[in-house]
């Protein structure tokens, strides 16, 4: 669950705990921790199953998880554990248990829909049409663009996002989409109204890019393209803005 976890843990979005014997999640992305993984299983007795009793009394009927676990852990696939990364995902962890990161979360579900709305009213094409979490894909192929190129772009112009292959797609050398979500701007501060602005930024890039793959220019030389020098000073602009507004 590891892109979902904080709205899993918000009650934003459908708990697999219920279903699933192992569940895992990196501690960062939604979850806003430090960096690094997390895996939860299950203890204790079985539960009995529709007309078959697991209790044999050979020790059949208890879950044997926890060792597996952490033996394939430590010392198989990891080093000693870091103090403070334990005190950083302690602290994340007591912030996700409060109402304000509720908040937080149905701020950055309804973000995403106002960052899918306004792309859609520039006919982008949205992989499902929109989005229900935190994240929507971007399939860029009827602008005649790959993921790759649009990635560099955006990076050239202070945007972060990641390129990703899309449901049709063989591979992920050359995807034709992104993958674009809103936690770290809602943690800046950022207004619905905000992210219509954002994606006049990231159509804006689109086009450059458009141009920058038909005339097959190098993707090296980009910070010199003097196409790019205005709209990578305003995304800037517009990320200081933010900062002064909420300083």
């Amino acid at each position: 669950m590891a892109q979902i976890s904080g709205l899993i843990a918000a009650k934003e979005s459908v708990c697999p705990f219920e279903y699933c014997d192992i569940v895992t999640s990196t501690n960062h992305k939604s979850l806003r921790g430090p960096r690094g993984g997390i895996i939860f299983y299950r203890k204790g007795s079985k539960p009995k199953k529709r007309g078959l009793l697991l209790n044999q009394g050979d020790g059949s009927d208890r879950y044997n998880f926890e060792e597996k676990i952490n033996f394939a852990v430590f010392p198989s696939l990891q080093g000693g554990p870091h103090n403070n990364h334990i005190a950083a995902l302690a602290i994340a962890l007591k912030q996700v248990a409060t109402p304000e990161y509720k908040a937080y979360m149905q701020q950055v579900k309804k973000k995403a829909r106002a960052l899918a709305s306004a792309l859609l009213d520039k006919i982008c094409r949205l992989v499902t049409g929109g989005t229900d979490n935190h994240l929507l894909l971007w399939d860029l192929r009827n602008l005649g663009l790959t993921g790759k190129s649009f990635e560099k772009v955006c990076e050239i112009c202070h945007i972060t996002l990641n390129k990703i292959a899309i449901f049709d797609e063989k591979g992920m050398i050359t995807p034709g989409g992104v993958r674009i979500g809103t936690p770290a701007m809602t943690s800046r501060g950022c207004l619905e109204s905000d992210f219509e602005i954002i994606a006049d930024f990231l159509f804006r890039a689109a086009q450059i890019a458009n141009l920058v793959q038909r005339q097959k220019a190098s993707l090296m030389g980009l910070q010199s393209n003097k196409d790019i020098v205005e709209p990578s000073d305003q995304s800037r602009k517009f990320c200081y803005s933010i900062c002064i507004t909420w300083a």
